[in-house]
């Protein structure tokens, strides 16, 4: 058994079949389907079962996953210290304004600094599934109350209600208990996948007018002038002619978490590059919010 062998299976079972797995090892789906029968028969076992929510490990293959994770992590911890910098593919899940807003730069700066990294992005509305590695780390607004998940505090963050100058023209906003007045742009009410999304909530609004699951569509509806809502303050200096709303009367704040599997053998060369990435939000986040 050869180590690209071990590869292709850890890329199959954390990509939760051969689609999946496809997009983490550059290969098409057919090739590793002909990898992973020919390594089933090498070792004689079966090692996926196919079903309708894709791959799942056989006792054989949860036995030989852990064996492979070790071996990685090996691998990838000798490569970093003879390289002296950060190495390998490393996917990092986040929702969208800090996957859009904050994560291209800071992760540029790192690929940049280390040549021997590969990142991935994966911005979505909902929350990660680390124990079955969709991701390798993941940011979120809430810190997990249960799972063997380890939380790392990022940074705190605020947020304000906001709108274009040109709406604020024809339709001043001066009473925060008049707010169900004015067109809201806000999230989909019944899409809020977290409680520390419900921003509109937490200030009294009861009533959305234009809605979107994405930060980016609200902030595109705010800066055409159409209505009023909440915006990241790392957000604002991104959108020229926004400004805050009633920023004596109203502010939330809200923080950023980092979270990983609390028992990724892989912690070595994943450590380093959690704490460039926590290093780096911290910054993008001090330094987009001073220019808000």
């Amino acid at each position: 058994m050869q180590w690209d062998d071990m590869r292709v299976f850890l890329a199959v079972t954390r990509g939760g079949g051969l689609t999946g797995g496809a997009r983490s090892s550059r290969l098409d789906p057919a090739t590793l389907g002909r990898r992973i029968a020919r390594l089933e028969a090498d070792l004689g076992t079966t090692l996926f079962v196919k079903g309708p929510q894709g791959y799942r490990l056989t006792e054989g293959g949860v036995r030989l996953f852990d064996h492979a994770e070790r071996a990685e992590s090996a691998m990838l911890a000798a490569e970093a210290e003879v390289m002296g910098a950060l190495s390998g593919a490393v996917r990092i899940g986040a929702p969208e304004g800090c996957a859009t807003y904050l994560l291209p730069q800071v992760t540029a700066a790192m690929a940049s600094a280390n040549p021997g990294l590969e990142i991935e992005i994966v911005a979505l509305s909902r929350t990660f599934d680390l124990n079955r590695r969709e991701v390798d780390m993941a940011i979120a607004v809430s810190r997990p109350t249960t799972g063997r998940i380890a939380a790392q505090k990022i940074a705190d963050y605020r947020l304000s209600l906001a709108a274009h100058g040109n709406y604020l023209d024809r339709h001043p906003v001066t009473d925060p208990n008049k707010l169900n007045a004015h067109r809201i742009v806000g999230y989909v009410p019944d899409m809020i996948h977290d409680r520390e999304l419900d921003y509109l909530g937490e200030i009294g609004v009861t009533r959305v007018d234009l809605a979107s699951s994405s930060v980016v569509v609200q902030a595109e509806w705010i800066a055409r002038a159409e209505g009023v809502g909440i915006v990241h303050d790392f957000v604002l200096s991104r959108l020229p002619g926004v400004r805050r709303v009633l920023a004596d009367r109203i502010g939330l704040t809200r923080t950023f978490w980092l979270l990983r599997p609390l028992d990724d053998v892989r912690a070595a060369r994943l450590d380093a590059v959690a704490r460039a990435l926590v290093q780096g939000v911290r910054a993008e986040i001090a330094r987009a919010e001073g220019h808000g």
